[in-house]
């Protein structure tokens, strides 16, 4: 399998959690888990350049270690306010241009926005600053609420920690739910975290807490084979349908509806990846009642199918039912 080059771009004063966000997923050697990446960092030019953390990073390539990487990462931008260095966005187009993924990590959405690969597209950054990427660069969809943004070609994600949350899903893209979730593991991290930013920005001193969702998650999770109905959860949580929407809005982003499907969904990955069973059989064990139905909701949250998601992660053994369904019924 070819490695996957991962090149991160500093820029002073660099943050250096946000920078170690994407070398802790991309860059590091894991014992028992194949390297998928390599993974290394230019600089506007080559130097010792300043951190947040007040010490000096020294860094040997400048943007021309652009040329070759398979993803670009923009680890933030501290002085977004500033013109950006020509060379810099020139390095990014041209990244961009000939297919190169770039990635920004909260602040650095800006830089993109300054390159122009953020026209017309959406996009996020940390909440405290959504507003001013909206007002300063009114062409980009900013969505202030969501964790990370995925466009296949440029992705952005909201502050600090979500750059872990969008790195590890983009090696989920590249390599599978299984594959991310040995390396979230050895992170000692969850492989994807529900709902939006705004759970986590200031709340004003009067709100009132919501009761916690733990225990009918934990509930509904070990019954996804059955047909539960936001009716059910909101009778195991004791409280009413619209009191549960209200309280899983709240905590988690999103309704316990589309809670329910995303769900359904990443056990349908885990069952394709790991598995040789039909797609009729998965939809059942996960609560999706036909093969027809499966591929449905797998498409409008995976962006593919069942067969071509099979076909990229799965351990399908020659002859086993899962190989023998025709690709129309997969």
């Amino acid at each position: 399998m070819t490695v996957h080059r991962v090149v991160a771009l500093v820029l002073a004063p660099q943050s250096t959690f946000e920078l170690a966000c994407a070398a802790e997923v991309f860059g590091m050697s894991r014992p028992g888990l194949p390297a998928r990446y390599t993974f290394g960092v230019c600089a506007e030019r080559p130097g010792a350049v300043p951190t947040l953390a007040g010490y000096d990073m020294a860094v040997s390539q400048g943007p021309a270690a652009l040329e070759d990487a398979d993803t670009v990462v923009v680890p933030g931008w501290q002085r977004r306010e500033l013109p950006a260095v020509p060379a810099v966005i020139d390095a990014l187009q041209r990244a961009h241009r000939r297919g190169a993924r770039i990635v920004a990590i909260c602040s650095g959405a800006f830089l993109l926005a300054r390159a122009g690969l953020l026209d017309h597209r959406r996009a996020t950054t940390h909440w405290r600053m959504a507003a001013d990427l909206a007002a300063w660069f009114p062409k980009v969809r900013v969505e202030p609420d969501t964790l990370y943004v995925d466009l296949g070609d440029v992705a952005t994600s909201a502050g600090t920690a979500a750059g872990i949350d969008l790195c590890l899903h983009l090696v989920r893209t590249d390599h599978g739910a299984a594959y991310a979730e040995q390396v979230a593991r050895h992170m000692v991290m969850p492989p994807h975290r529900e709902g939006g930013q705004l759970q986590y920005a200031a709340a004003p001193a009067a709100a009132r807490p919501v009761r916690t969702l733990g225990p009918v998650l934990d509930w509904a999770l070990t019954r996804l084979h059955e047909p539960l109905t936001v009716d059910d959860l909101a009778a195991r949580a004791g409280v009413s349908a619209r009191t549960l929407a209200r309280h899983f809005t709240g905590q988690l982003g999103v309704g316990p509806g589309r809670w329910l499907l995303q769900q359904r969904v990443a056990a349908a990955r885990a069952l394709l990846e790991q598995t040789d069973l039909p797609v009729e059989a998965i939809a059942a064990r996960v609560g999706l009642s036909s093969a027809a139905n499966l591929r449905r909701r797998f498409h409008a949250l995976v962006r593919t199918t069942p067969a071509a998601y099979r076909r990229s992660f799965g351990q399908v053994r020659p002859g086993s039912p899962a190989e023998l369904v025709p690709e129309a019924e997969a």
